[in-house]
C-alpha cells in the first residue's frame, strides 16, 4: 500500500510540523509491503520508538515482523539527522571546547564548511549556520554573510568555526585574515565574535584560547 497523498498534500501545504509522529514516519518509508500497509507498519514503528532509548533502536525495529533492515536504518537515520539539527538548541557555550560537540561532524566533510554560531545574552545557542561551502584547502567568507543571521535572530554574540580537511588545524593565513575582518565588523555592526574555532576529526584550534584572537581586536 502506498504512501496516502493526503500526508504528502499536508505537509507541503502546512509544513512538517503538522502531520502526526506516525505520519512522519508513513512520509520516510513510503510504503509499506504485502504483509503490513505503511500506515499500519508507521504506528507500530512508532510503539518501538517510544518503548525505550536510540541505543538499540535499528536492533528492537529488526525484529517487528515486516520491518526488514532497510527501513530499520532509514527511520534510525532519519531520527539519528532530527538529533544532529536540533540537540544544540538552547545549549549553554562558556568554553570553545562546549559547541565542539555540536560541529563536530562538519570535520568529516571533504570540503570546508565556515559555521556562525549565534548565541542569546545568557551565551545559549540560538542556532548554526552554514555559511559557506569552499573546496578541499579554503572557502570565502563575507562578512555580510556571517553577521546576516544574527541580526535576524537579535544575536547578542556569534562564535564562528570552520573544519580544515587537510588535517591541521592550524590557522592559515587566509584563516588569520578573514577572522580579523570579522572582528573589524563586528565592532561596527555591535555584535561580538567569542571565538573562531578550526577543527578536524581529531582536535580543534582556537583563536580565543591561544590569545590569537585578543591579538587581532
Amino acid at each position: 500500500m502506498n504512501n496516502k497523498p493526503d500526508i504528502r498534500e499536508k505537509a507541503l501545504k502546512f509544513g512538517l510540523g503538522y502531520p502526526l509522529d506516525y505520519e512522519l514516519v508513513m512520509l520516510i518509508l513510503g510504503a509499506g509491503n504485502r504483509q503490513m500497509s505503511v500506515e499500519a507498519m508507521s504506528k507500530k514503528i512508532v510503539d518501538v520508538l517510544d518503548s525505550g532509548n536510540n541505543d538499540d533502536m535499528v536492533e528492537r525495529l529488526n525484529k517487528m515482523k515486516g520491518i526488514g533492515q532497510s527501513k530499520a536504518l532509514a527511520v534510525a537515520a532519519a531520527v539519528e539527522l532530527g538529533k544532529r539539527r536540533t540537540c544544540h538548541l538552547g545549549a549553554h557555550i562558556s568554553t570553545p571546547c562546549d559547541v565542539i560537540p555540536f560541529v563536530n561532524h562538519y570535520a568529516m566533510s571533504g570540503k570546508e564548511h565556515f559555521l556562525a554560531v549565534t548565541l542569546n545574552g545568557g551565551h545559549n545557542i540560538i542556532q548554526i549556520h552554514v555559511v559557506s561551502i569552499g573546496t578541499t584547502n579554503s572557502t570565502f567568507v563575507h562578512p555580510r554573510e556571517v553577521f546576516y543571521e544574527a541580526i535576524k535572530e537579535n544575536a547578542s554574540a556569534i562564535l564562528v568555526c570552520h573544519n580544515h580537511p587537510s588535517g591541521s588545524v592550524e590557522p592559515s593565513d587566509e584563516d588569520i585574515e578573514c577572522t580579523r575582518k570579522l572582528l573589524d565588523a563586528s565592532k561596527i555592526i555591535g555584535i561580538p565574535i567569542l571565538d573562531h574555532i578550526i577543527i578536524d576529526c581529531n582536535s580543534y584550534y582556537s583563536f580565543l584560547e591561544s590569545g590569537l584572537l585578543k591579538k587581532l581586536v
